[in-house]
């Protein structure tokens, strides 16, 4: 039995705010770990002397962590309440942080690392059907937003705090995981007074969301695509054309900035106008930003170029976020999420080995522009699918 699937319009209720601060801050406060975890890795791993290869084997160890507790979603959800198991996992971060500061051992980070991704991905997916769950339609654009500004708010603050607490004997991993650990409790304290709680995924759910939302699920490859080409390029590029290493780690921060300030913008959009013309739009102008980049010649052009591709493309999950709330109900809001968390890794596999080899092999320039072509082919898509649609309504 399905709790099923909608696509009729979502009933109005008041929102439940106690929910969406536990998700919003919790999200906000965990992609703060996060941002400071994922180049902390890189930088230790590089200062032990391990190869690129064993580190790239070591990152992809967190990527089969995401997948695996993505599948295993079902089984999970049914076992634990959603919000014990948001609590749950974040507990499970803090143990593998704590792991990384404790050992030296390359293999025990290898286990560390998959723990690391497995409560990860439970993290995010049941957080957004959580926020899903407790938000009425006329909101869901604008939580949405501040949600997805939270999350790339937070990713943009983590690297910032490395050169403040260093990369020596595991400190910054034992503060982290500490502190990911507070953010559990505060969950804990803030969730007693939420109304909604996150429904379980029931089995198959992955396979009957795809059927039943396909253009959905590939919106979030294409962000997957474009976000992880964005941020592995950026800084080569930038080094490429001449400027220092520095600066070109500085702008990735200074992308993920105005990405964040414009999603609140966006989600107010997306309650005001058509939400898949909004994707369309976000889609097209993330193409664009990519096909130009190579024709920028100033600082400061890069720079307003590179900004507006980061919000476009994270614009792009802002609207498949809000379509998901809009159109899925119950078990299946679950299962969408779950689907989002592994079209994401999907897409941003095949966004950082394709942009690199045709970097590699083409020219500097080819990785961008490549890159464009793609995301203004899936762009047809969507336009396409949108005319489908309102043909049908008539």
């Amino acid at each position: 039995m399905h709790t099923a699937h909608t696509t009729d319009i979502a009933p109005d209720f008041a929102p439940d705010w106690a929910a969406i601060a536990v998700v919003i801050l919790g999200v906000t406060a965990f992609a703060v770990g996060q941002g400071l975890t994922y180049p902390l890795i890189a930088l230790i791993l590089e200062s032990r002397g391990v190869s690129s290869s064993m580190a790239g084997l070591n990152a992809a160890v967190f990527a089969f962590g995401l997948a695996s507790s993505t599948l295993m979603i079902g089984p999970l959800t049914q076992a634990l309440r959603g919000d014990r198991l948001i609590v749950a996992s974040l507990l499970g971060v803090s143990v593998a942080l704590a792991t990384f500061s404790a050992f030296d051992s390359l293999a025990v980070w290898f286990v560390a690392r998959f723990l690391l991704g497995f409560c990860t991905s439970i993290i995010y997916t049941v957080s957004e059907a959580w926020l899903n769950t407790a938000c009425p339609d006329r909101l869901r654009g604008r939580v949405s937003g501040a949600y997805s500004a939270g999350m790339c708010g937070g990713f943009a603050a983590g690297p910032l705090a490395i050169p403040l607490v260093g990369i020596e004997d595991g400190f910054a991993f034992a503060l982290t995981a500490a502190y990911v650990a507070l953010v559990a409790f505060a969950s804990v304290m803030l969730g007693r007074y939420a109304k909604t709680k996150p429904e379980a995924s029931e089995a198959g759910g992955l396979l009957t969301f795809v059927k039943l939302a396909p253009i959905l699920t590939l919106m979030v490859v294409a962000f997957g695509f474009s976000d992880i080409a964005a941020i592995s390029m950026i800084p080569l590029y930038f080094v490429e054309r001449g400027y220092g290493q520095n600066f070109a780690a500085f702008v990735v921060t200074m992308v993920a900035l105005p990405t964040a300030l414009a999603q609140p913008f966006v989600g107010w959009l997306l309650d005001r106008v058509s939400r898949p013309v909004i994707a369309v739009s976000a889609s097209l102008t993330a193409a664009i930003a990519f096909l130009v980049l190579p024709l920028m010649t100033s600082q400061a052009g890069l720079l307003i170029t590179i900004s507006i591709l980061g919000a476009a493309s994270f614009s792009l999950y802002t609207a498949a976020l809000t379509l998901l709330g809009e159109r899925f109900r119950g078990s299946l809001l679950v299962s969408g999420s779950a689907v989002f968390a592994l079209a994401y890794a999907i897409g941003s596999a095949a966004g950082s080995g394709a942009t690199g080899v045709t970097m590699d092999l083409v020219s500097v320039d080819a990785g961008p522009i490549s890159v464009g072509l793609v995301m203004l082919l899936v762009t047809g898509l969507f336009g396409v699918n949108l005319l489908r649609i309102r043909a049908a309504k008539g």
